[in-house]
């Protein structure tokens, strides 16, 4: 430091220079400060963005993960415990009873459901007890006789010491071969004199057949068609057996015999069916599933995977079922598949049925003009309130309990006239229902912006309003579309065992059969007589009267019969004149 000095001007600059020097310095240091704490800030607020970005993730594994955890259980309970979805009935009666009661009150219907059991109105669910060993003695079978004897006694009693006093019955179930049996066609040989006086032979003409030249005879196919579509038993296996049998039929024969039989029957009676179907029916019940469909071989001889198609059912009122094979699932061939119905059509919520209710006004000019009305099913709407329940769901639960007791009340009406269950629909299930989904909409409401089994619940519930209300209608529309589901059972059971169909066209032909089968079984019929008779007449009856041979007017059909033609597997058959006051409505 410079030594102090006695001139004053000197003095001031010397002390204005090293306050300008400590202001400098503490102008630096200020500035590194700030620039200290900005860097501090800027790190700060990077670190609570990173943070909260982490929870956010974090927050999200652990939805995906509870997510996850539920869809194990889900599928752990369909796999280990049961696929049916049941619940604890009286469990749910106890937890909202209150709610329920008050719903009762407003909707009149305090104590119905139980009332109807208790009189024996409601349908009965209780399961009939055992009554012990089965009486044999009734079964339409024939019986074999085994008798047993005690040589001791045989030997007083021809001794004279001892006397037969009857015999001690019990019976069991044996089994013979039955099997195939072959039919001997003989056709009368005639010989006669020409006109050029030589001797000639003639042999009876061969009858009109279904099939000419079919090593098959109609009994044989019919079985053949119910081993296979109605019993579910691949064609080896077929083969196997009837090798065993002493008769070896190779699959390929019997293949082109379900072909061509199926082609046949849906060029004839299916057509006829589907026709009246069309014209005539109230509502159209539908549902699909998969089919895998083999692929067809060509000269590169490489592998080639199974290619999805599908089937679907059709059922119209108590009259036809139908199963059509399609190669793809979309909407111009489900359009196609109703041209020209108008009614209503009860469906699942899938995309592909949208085009069928679309307004009239919006479809394109060369559009089907069919006029058709949806109706939703209870059971799906249910099933997704079941899987929210699995997920330990107090709302999903409450909403099972709502549908279980609308669910309730329309059974006890089942057995009463359409016009009276619309009207006790109308009083007593449609404040349950508007109750319902003003439940539902508030329950959306409050779950609308989260993922998982709760949202996708009522969120189908409120959007399938509409739809799920049409029963109360009419008295004849049921509240579900569980007969589609059992009549795709033959499909989803029987692709067990044959795994997959051959072609399109033996998809075709398949669902022809199957449309055969699930009729006959609508109408109380056996399916592989009924099978056999229309195969055995099918070649005699007149082309513009095949509706007559559907499972629907068989059996007045049948009736005009003659029994003994009729029972011959080949000849001639008289067909007797259409029954104006019968007649069934052709196109």
């Amino acid at each position: 430091m410079p030594e102090h000095t006695s001139d004053p001007e000197t003095r001031i600059a010397e002390l204005e220079a090293l306050l300008a020097a400590e202001r400098s310095r503490a102008n630096a240091e200020r500035a590194a400060f700030e620039s200290s704490r900005a860097t501090l800030a800027s790190s700060l607020a990077y670190s609570q963005e990173r943070i909260a970005a982490l929870e956010r993730e974090r927050d999200v594994l652990r939805a995906s993960h509870e997510r996850l955890r539920l869809e194990l259980e889900l599928l752990k309970r369909r796999i280990f415990i049961a696929k049916a979805e049941r619940v604890d009935a009286s469990q749910l009666e106890l937890e909202f009873a209150t709610k329920l009661r008050e719903l009762d009150a407003i909707a009149g219907t305090l104590g119905i459901a139980g009332r109807e059991r208790e009189s024996g109105d409601g349908p009965r669910t209780e399961r009939r007890r055992s009554s012990g060993r089965r009486d044999l003695r009734r079964a339409p079978i024939e019986e074999n006789r085994v008798e047993l004897s005690d040589p001791v006694f045989d030997q007083l009693v021809a001794e004279g010491k001892a006397e037969r006093a009857g015999f001690e019955l019990s019976y069991k179930l044996a089994w013979q071969r039955g099997g195939m049996r072959r039919l001997v066609i003989a056709r009368a040989k005639y010989r006669a004199l020409d006109s050029q006086g030589e001797a000639c032979v003639e042999i009876t003409p061969m009858p009109s057949e279904t099939f000419r030249r079919s090593l098959a005879a109609p009994s044989m196919l019919a079985h053949v068609i119910m081993q296979k579509h109605g019993d579910g038993m691949p064609l080896f296996r077929l083969e196997d057996r009837f090798a065993r049998e002493g008769v070896p039929i190779d699959r390929g024969t019997m293949c082109r015999w379900l072909e061509d039989a199926g082609a046949t029957l849906g060029s004839t009676l299916v057509h006829a069916m589907r026709d009246e179907a069309m014209r005539t029916a109230f509502c159209i019940a539908t549902d699909a599933t998969g089919v895998l469909v083999q692929p067809i071989r060509t000269h590169e001889k490489r592998r080639q995977s199974c290619r999805r198609g599908h089937f679907f059912v059709q059922i119209a009122d108590r009259d036809h079922v139908f199963f059509e094979y399609t190669p793809r699932e979309t909407s111009k061939v489900v359009g196609s598949m109703f041209r020209g119905f108008s009614g209503y059509i009860q469906a699942d919520a899938k995309s592909v049925y949208d085009a069928l209710f679309r307004d009239p006004n919006e479809k394109p000019p060369d559009a089907d003009t069919g006029e058709r009305h949806e109706v939703g099913c209870w059971s799906h709407a249910r099933r997704k309130f079941w899987e929210a329940a699995i997920a330990k769901s107090a709302v999903a639960r409450e909403g099972l309990a709502r549908i279980a007791r609308i669910f309730e009340l329309d059974a006890t009406w089942r057995s009463k006239a359409p016009a009276e269950i619309a009207r006790l629909r109308a009083e007593h299930l449609r404040p349950h229902v508007e109750s319902f989904f003003v439940w539902a909409e508030a329950e959306y409401d409050n779950v609308r912006h989260e993922r998982g089994y709760l949202r996708d619940a009522v969120g189908y519930a409120t959007r399938q309003r509409h739809a799920l209300v049409r029963f109360l209608e009419d008295g004849r529309l049921p509240m579900d579309n569980n007969r589609s589901e059992r009549e795709l059972r033959r499909i989803a059971v029987g692709r067990k065992a044959w795994l997959f169909v051959g072609s399109d066209d033996h998809a075709e032909s398949a669902g022809h059969l199957f449309t055969m089968i699930a009729s006959a079984r609508l109408h109380g019929l056996d399916p592989e007589a009924y099978l056999r008779d229309v195969l055995r007449v099918l070649a005699h009856w007149p082309r513009e009267r095949y509706l007559e041979l559907a499972p629907k007017y068989w059996a007045a059909t049948r009736a005009r019969l003659v029994p003994g033609q009729l029972a011959d597997e080949i000849g001639e058959i008289d067909v007797p004149d259409r029954e104006p006051s019968s007649e069934p409505r052709e196109s």
